[in-house]
C-alpha cells in the first residue's frame, strides 16, 4: 500500500503532464474541425456572403434571444481566422460551413429572407433547445473542474511532506508508535554504559509500576537528555528504551520539525504531543534536538522564527500551563552547548545523561557485543584489544571488527584471526595499504628517518606514551606514521604530558633536519595536532604563566566563531608567542633526544627501510641491543609484506598450513601463547594520536 500511496499516480509531475497532454488533445480536436469544416462569422460577413450567393443552405435556431444561424458555403472558402484553445494560434484553412449569430429583428430577418429567395438558398429552421443552458454550463463548468482536480490533487501531493494527507494537514506529525515487534534492541545489546542505562531503566520502571515511586512522593522525570560525542551510543540506548518499554514510543527527529511553511513546526509539537497524551503513559524521543532547540535570539528573521517559534511551543508542551502528565520526553544530541538553558531547566530536562567515551572495561563489552555473531579466532584476545584502543567509542569498535571479517571473508577463511585484526586496525586508522605506489628512494628515506624521529623521542619520553607501531608503508594521505599509546585511560593531561607529545610530534622534523639538512611538507600533520595542544593549554588549561590561570576559548571554539575573540588583540598576541614558545621548546627536546640516540635512530631507519614495518617488540629490541629479535613474525603483518592480493592470501595460506602441521606434531602444548607473545598493536586513540605526516 505504501508503494501505491508514494508511485506514479501521488506524483504531482504525472497529474501535470496528464493535464499538458489532454489540453494539446482538445487543442488539437478543436483546431482540426475548426479549421478544416466550419468558421465563425460575424453577422454582416454571412449577409454580405449571402448577397454574394456564396452560401448554399442555411438553418436558424432561436436561442436565448437570438437565432443562431449554421450553413454551409457553396466552395471551399479561405479563412484566416485564429483557431485552436491557446492564444496566437493562427493558420490559414479552407472551410466548407459556417456560423453566426445574428439579432431578432424583423428588418434583418426581412433582409435574410429576401436575399435567400432572390439566389434560391435553401432555409430551413428549428425550434429552440429547451436544453441549451444545461449544455453550454457542461461545456464551460467541466474543464474548470478539471483543472481545479488537478490543482488540488497538487497540493495534496506537497501537503504528504508535512506529514498529512492533504494540503490541510500540514500542520499534523507523521510520527507514529514505534512497532515493538520490529525493533529486537534490548538493554542487553547496550555494553559499556552500565550506568546510563541503570539511570533509563528506572525511566522504564516507573512508566510500567509508578506505585512503587509514587507512593514515596516522588515525581515521574519530564525529560532526559542524552548528550555526548558522536558514536557512543545515544540512539542505541532510546531504541533500548523502546524495545523494553511496554507503553507506547513516538520516535522523531529534531529536522522534521521545520517545514518552509511559518507555523507548521509548532502545530507538528502541538499534534505530537496532543497523540502522546491521548496514549499516556508513552515516550517521546527526539533525536538531534538541536536542530530546534538552539539558543534564541541568535536569528533576526526569516527561517530563525520558525526555529523559535517550534522551540517555544516545544516549551510550552514540556512544562507549561496545561502540564504534560504521563508523557517523557528523551532527547539525543552531540551539542549541547548551544541548546536553549529554558530547555534544559529542571521540570523540562529533568535528568542530563552523559553518554561518554567508554573506558577499558566497557570497550571489552562492545567488543564482546559486536562478537557475538562472528567466528573470531582463539589467538585473539579481545581484553587486550580494548586496552590497545583508548579513546574509540562504540562506532569505532564496531567498525574495526566489521573490516576485520570482511577482509577474513576476502582471504576465504573460516575465522577472524589476530593477523586480520591486525590488517582492520590499520585500515581504520589511515585507509588501506597503497603497496603499489610509486615512491623515489629519497622519499622512502626522508618517510623512514621521519617515523624513526617520532620512535626516538616516543622511547626517551616514555612516561605516559608507549611506542607501539611505526610503519612507512603508505596509507590513505599519510605517508607513513608511529603509533603512541597512553599507558592507560587518562581522564587528566599534566604540563608534563602535553610537552612530551608536542615534543614526540616534532621528532620527524627535527630528524629531517639533522639528517639531510632540510625541510619537507611530511610534517604539516605533525605541526597541526602540535599547535592544537599548545593553543589548548594556553586558552583553556591555564597552563601559561604569562596568561595565568584563565579560559580564553571554548573546547573546540574556533578563533573565528561568531562575535570573533573574546580577549584583546594584545592577549591574543600573547597567545602566538606563547604557542610558538611550546612548539619551539618541543622542537629543541626533540632534536636534542635524536642527537644524543644517533646510533639508534640510523638502526630504526635502517630496519624500517629493510622492514617496512616495525612492532613494539622490535623496536625496543633494536633501540636496546642494536639487533632485531631472534625469532620473527612473519604472518603479523602479511598484507604489508606481499606486493599484491594473490601473494597476500598465498602466504596466508602458507601460514596456515605451517600452523596446522605444528599443531598436528605438538602434543598436550598450546602454540597460540608464543603467537600472543609476538601480537603488534595498531591503535591509538583518535583524539590523541601521533600520527606522522600527510604525503
Amino acid at each position: 500500500m505504501k508503494n501505491n500511496r508514494n508511485g506514479l499516480f501521488k506524483n504531482s509531475l504525472f497529474y501535470i503532464v496528464v493535464f499538458l497532454s489532454i489540453m494539446g488533445i482538445i487543442a488539437a480536436v478543436v483546431g482540426k474541425g475548426g479549421n478544416s469544416q466550419t468558421s465563425t462569422i460575424s453577422s454582416s460577413e454571412f449577409v454580405s456572403q449571402l448577397k454574394k450567393d456564396n452560401v448554399k443552405s442555411f438553418n436558424i435556431q432561436p436561442a436565448n434571444g437570438i437565432y443562431k444561424v449554421t450553413g454551409k458555403y457553396r466552395s471551399a472558402q479561405e479563412d484566416d481566422s485564429a483557431t485552436g484553445l491557446f492564444p496566437g494560434t493562427v493558420s490559414s484553412s479552407k472551410v466548407t460551413g459556417f456560423q453566426t449569430s445574428v439579432l431578432q429583428n424583423d428588418s434583418t430577418i426581412a433582409d435574410i429572407t429576401k436575399s435567400a429567395s432572390a439566389d434560391g438558398v435553401k432555409v430551413t429552421t428549428k425550434e429552440e433547445e429547451s436544453s441549451s443552458f444545461w449544455v453550454q454550463l457542461l461545456v464551460t463548468g467541466l474543464p474548470l473542474i478539471f483543472f481545479i482536480f488537478i490543482f488540488y490533487m497538487m497540493m495534496g501531493q506537497a501537503g504528504q511532506g508535512g506529514g498529512g494527507k492533504g494540503v490541510m494537514n500540514f500542520g499534523k506529525s507523521k510520527v507514529k508508535p514505534a512497532d515493538k515487534s520490529a525493533n529486537k534492541v534490548r538493554f542487553s545489546d547496550v555494553a559499556g554504559e552500565e550506568e546510563e542505562k541503570q539511570e533509563l531503566v528506572e525511566v522504564v520502571e516507573f512508566l510500567k509500576d509508578p506505585r512503587k515511586f509514587v507512593q514515596l512522593g516522588a515525581r515521574i522525570p519530564a525529560g532526559v537528555l542524552l548528550e555526548g560525542p558522536p558514536g557512543t551510543g545515544k540512539t542505541l540506548l532510546a531504541k533500548a528504551v523502546a524495545g523494553e518499554a511496554g507503553v507506547p514510543f513516538y520516535s522523531i527527529s529534531g529536522s522534521d520539525f521545520v517545514e518552509m511553511f511559518v507555523g507548521v513546526g509548532a502545530s507538528r509539537v502541538r499534534d505530537l504531543f496532543d497523540q502522546a497524551k491521548k496514549n499516556a503513559p508513552s515516550i517521546i524521543f527526539i533525536d538531534e534536538i538541536d536542530a530546534v532547540g538552539r539558543r534564541r535570539g541568535n536569528g533576526t528573521g526569516g527561517g530563525h522564527d520558525e526555529r523559535e517559534q517550534t522551540l517555544n511551543q516545544l516549551l510550552v508542551e514540556m512544562d507549561g500551563f496545561t502540564g504534560n502528565e504521563g508523557v517523557i520526553v528523551m532527547a539525543a544530541t552531540n551539542r549541547s552547548d548551544v541548546l536553549d538553558p529554558a530547555l534544559l531547566r529542571p521540570g523540562r530536562f529533568d535528568r542530563k545523561i552523559l553518554v561518554g567515551r567508554p573506558d577499558v572495561n566497557g570497550r571489552e563489552a562492545i567488543l564482546k557485543v559486536h562478537a557475538k555473531n562472528k567466528p573470531i579466532a582463539k589467538d585473539v584476545d579481545l581484553a587486550e584489544i580494548a586496552k590497545q584502543t583508548p579513546g574509540f567509542v562504540g562506532a569505532d569498535l564496531e567498525n574495526l571488527l566489521n573490516e576485520a571479517a570482511l577482509l577474513a571473508a576476502r582471504r576465504n577463511k573460516k575465522t577472524i584471526d589476530a593477523a586480520d585484526l591486525d590488517e582492520a586496525e590499520d585500515r581504520v586508522i589511515a585507509g588501506p595499504a597503497k603497496k603499489n605506489a610509486v615512491v623515489s628512494k629519497k622519499e622512502r628515506q626522508t618517510v623512514a628517518f621521519h617515523e624513526a624521529g617520532h620512535t626516538i623521542v616516543g622511547l626517551v619520553l616514555n612516561d605516559a606514551r608507549v611506542v607501539h607501531k611505526v610503519t612507512i608503508v603508505p596509507r590513505g594521505r599519510a605517508g607513513g606514521y608511529a603509533i603512541m599509546l597512553p599507558r592507560e585511560d587518562q581522564m587528566l593531561m599534566s604540563k608534563k604530558d602535553a610537552m612530551e607529545q608536542i615534543a614526540g610530534l616534532m621528532g620527524g622534523r627535527a630528524a629531517e633536519e639533522i639528517i639531510f639538512n632540510q625541510q619537507s611538507s611530511g610534517a604539516s600533520n605533525d605541526f597541526e595536532q602540535a599547535t592544537s595542544i599548545a593553543r589548548a593549554m594556553v586558552t583553556q588549561y591555564g597552563m601559561s604563566d604569562k596568561i595565568g590561570q584563565v579560559e580564553l576559548a571554548a573546547p573546540g571554539q574556533s578563533y573565528y566563531s561568531e562575535g570573533g575573540p573574546a580577549y584583546s588583540e594584545k592577549t591574543a598576541a600573547t597567545i602566538d608567542e606563547e604557542i610558538r614558545r611550546f612548539t619551539t621548546e618541543g622542537y629543541n627536546e626533540a632534536r636534542k633526544i635524536i642527537e644524543e640516540h644517533r646510533e639508534q635512530h640510523k638502526l630504526i631507519a635502517e630496519a624500517l627501510l629493510k622492514y617496512e614495518t616495525l612492532d613494539e617488540k622490535q623496536i625496543l629490541s633494536l633501540f636496546k641491543t642494536g639487533k632485531m629479535p631472534e625469532k620473527k613474525n612473519d604472518s603479523e603483518f602479511p598484507s604489508e609484506k606481499a606486493a599484491t592480493f594473490e601473494e597476500s592470501k598465498r602466504e596466508l595460506e602458507r601460514k596456515e598450513n605451517e600452523r596446522h602441521k605444528e599443531a598436528a606434531q605438538a602434543v598436550g602444548s598450546d602454540k597460540s601463547s608464543s603467537d600472543d607473545e609476538n601480537k603488534t598493536t595498531v591503535y591509538y586513540p583518535k583524539d590523541d594520536r601521533d600520527q606522522s605526516e600527510d604525503k
